[in-house]
């Protein structure tokens, strides 16, 4: 039996109150979520361009992601294929700094590396 989504308010991984926050990043923190946002965020894909876009995952963990993302409003099937939500693409939007700040940091790292 497939686990239920994270969902704010309800008991989720690292935080026993559920708050919004913490229900967000074990949604985000499950393997394979991150990247299927990523690979939505130029426009859908079917499922098997999504799966290969994805590096390969597997059609069950795929599947089991995409239900999870459906769930919290971030993706959504359309004739065109999956794509982000509303909510997805602010989500995203979101995201993007973080995005940034972890190009930089990799910067700095691989400047610092000794040779």
């Amino acid at each position: 039996m497939a686990k239920s989504p994270p969902k704010p308010g309800k008991k989720v991984r690292s935080s026993e109150s559920g708050r919004p926050i913490m229900a967000l990043l074990d949604l985000l923190g499950r393997r394979w979520a991150l990247r299927i946002i990523w690979e939505l965020r130029d426009g859908p894909l079917r499922f098997r361009g999504l799966q290969e876009a994805s590096g390969g995952l597997s059609p069950t963990l795929l599947n089991q992601r995409l239900r999870e993302l459906r769930e919290a409003d971030a993706v959504e099937l359309t004739d065109e294929g999956y794509r982000l939500t509303k909510d997805g693409e602010e989500l995203f939007v979101v995201l993007a700094p973080l995005n940034d700040w972890a190009e930089k940091w990799a910067l700095r790292t691989s400047n610092n590396e000794v040779t």
